[in-house]
């Protein structure tokens, strides 16, 4: 229960008294402290112990809502929706990234062939016609829920892959071992609804919200590696990044 939560205001801070309210449930959630489903004492209750307004208590509580941490239900109360993955804008895997941040995802290999690449594939990695790549397609999962549906391309002169080594690591991982060091990448992130194949796979509802990414990643040498077509669950994921002016 929030009570038990350690939240502390601090009246002589210029942070508004419902945003510490906020910083401190967030905290508890991204933290594990506050688990999904986890029911919060009401609002009347949460001001009483924390010595606030009701309306402060409702500000921040409402903001929580709009955030999509919290839910309110009748005849429940409010819950904790889920943490996103929250993921830093870099030249990293998603398998890379949830591991490091303590997550153990699971990976299903949806297909895989090794098969000559199409025109449009030539052209996004630069590969003379005729060559062979990879493609698959792989559904990732965290604490048995689905996160991401991913589509990559692979050139296959860099290393040899296969299902079983999909379903075990992270493509980067598999990459690196072939003795690619990544450079830079290019990349598009955006959003759509998902149809009806997509929201069956992430076990979402059809029309949901989805965050999209395309990217591909180049080596020191210069090699367009791979390409790849993602999407998440707009519930469970996000992109941070950092903005300098300049």
């Amino acid at each position: 229960m929030a009570n038990n939560l350690g939240l502390t205001i601090n009246r002589s801070s210029p942070v508004p008294l419902y945003h510490q309210v906020v910083q401190g449930i967030e905290a508890a959630i991204y933290s594990g402290v506050l688990e999904p489903g986890s029911r919060l004492d009401n609002e009347i209750d949460l001001a009483a112990q924390l010595n606030l307004s009701r309306p402060t208590m409702r500000k921040a509580m409402d903001e929580l809502v709009r955030s999509g941490l919290l839910v309110r239900k009748r005849g429940v109360g409010t819950q904790v929706v889920s943490s996103q993955v929250r993921r830093p804008l870099e030249l990293s895997s998603l398998y890379d990234d949830l591991t490091n941040n303590g997550k153990k995802p699971t990976t299903e290999v949806l297909s895989f062939s090794h098969l000559e690449a199409d025109d449009a594939t030539i052209t996004t990695l630069q590969l003379p016609a005729g060559s062979k790549v990879y493609h698959f397609t792989r559904l990732r999962k965290v604490g048995g829920k689905p996160l991401a549906l991913m589509e990559n391309w692979v050139r296959d002169d860099i290393a040899e892959m296969d299902e079983a080594m999909l379903k075990a690591e992270g493509l980067y991982s598999i990459l690196r071992r072939g003795g690619v060091n990544f450079r830079l990448a290019t990349q598009r992130i955006g959003a759509m609804t998902a149809n009806e194949y997509q929201a069956s796979m992430l076990d979402a509802p059809a029309g949901s919200a989805l965050v999209t990414m395309e990217r591909t990643a180049v080596d020191d040498t210069g090699r367009r590696v791979e390409t790849g077509h993602h999407v998440y669950r707009a519930d469970s994921y996000s992109f941070e990044m950092t903005l300098v002016q300049r």
